[in-house]
């Protein structure tokens, strides 16, 4: 039972999280010579206000657009 894990920050679309997740499912299926339906894929979305990368939080190197 292969479980992925994306973690990304917020924003993405529902649309784009399907097509995400059907990707990984169906590449990890004929990669891995599995069933579909045994693929498990959890999308965690992360506000920016909690990541950080080289000492500086997202929020505050990506601000919000007015």
């Amino acid at each position: 039972m292969p479980i992925v894990r994306v973690e990304m920050l917020q924003g993405r679309s529902v649309e784009q999280k399907r097509e995400l997740a059907q990707v990984y499912t169906r590449e990890l299926a004929r990669i891995c010579g599995c069933s579909e339906a045994s693929v498990t894929v959890v999308i965690d979305d992360i506000p920016k206000h909690n990541w950080a990368s080289g000492g500086q939080l997202m929020a505050d190197k990506f601000p919000e657009k007015k």
